[in-house]
């Protein structure tokens, strides 16, 4: 029997890795250190999922473009700091190995760096699950389609037949442009309220049912 999804893409940050409060918390701290406004928690999450300067341009909007790599720097040390504590969510490792064995096509869209991406899948062991991966500094950042069209290139699949997982409206949208489903997970960086009005398949409250629905994709 054919499945209604083959491929099935997953954001990283928010949806399987447990990290949108370390991202938040250290873009703060960055700003802090800076000496610039520091966004509040609504903002902060807002750019998880995009690309690091597309982030920066939304959190902090009056901040010169010139001083960007500035404020990377002292993201990136903080992060560090906060990433040794980050950990995937519960279940969602189980859950990629049995999808990987049940036979779908499995990637990540992420707005991580290719570096950060790299060192992720090997700390959570999860390296050799995936059939394609793709960063935001390897082209487009979210929302544009280019991530998605990339990974479904790679894999020689199709839209009617992916799936994009993700916890922001970045993700959604996404998905939409690159005419692909896509399924909206709560527990992440965006308000149920915004990932609602994407108008997802599914929004899903924890990894469990989120596991559950995409084993029932057949």
């Amino acid at each position: 029997m054919i499945r209604k999804f083959q491929l099935l893409v997953f954001d990283w940050d928010g949806t399987l890795m447990d990290s949108a409060a370390a991202i938040a918390e250290s873009l703060q701290a960055a700003c802090a250190e800076l000496g610039v406004p520091v966004p509040d928690d609504t903002r902060a999450r807002y750019g998880i999922g995009l690309g690091l300067t597309d982030a920066l341009a939304h959190a902090v909007p009056d901040l010169e473009p010139a001083q960007y790599p500035r404020l990377l720097e002292l993201y990136r040390r903080h992060f560090l700091r906060r990433n040794d504590g980050t950990t995937l969510f519960g279940g969602a490792a189980e859950m990629i190995h049995e999808l990987h064995d049940r036979g779908f096509l499995l990637a990540v869209a992420t707005g991580k760096s290719r570096r950060g991406l790299d060192r992720a899948l090997l700390e959570t062991g999860l390296a050799g699950y995936f059939h394609a991966t793709r960063c935001a500094d390897e082209g487009f950042s979210k929302p544009h389609p280019g991530m998605l069209h990339a990974v479904m290139d790679s894999l020689a699949a199709i839209p009617e037949e992916t799936v994009m997982i993700g916890d922001t409206t970045h993700d959604l949208e996404m998905a939409d442009a690159a005419g692909v489903a896509s399924v909206a997970v709560t527990y992440g960086a965006h308000e149920r309220t915004a990932l609602s009005a994407c108008k997802p398949l599914a929004m899903l409250d924890e990894v469990r049912v989120l596991h559950d629905w995409l084993l029932l994709q057949r």
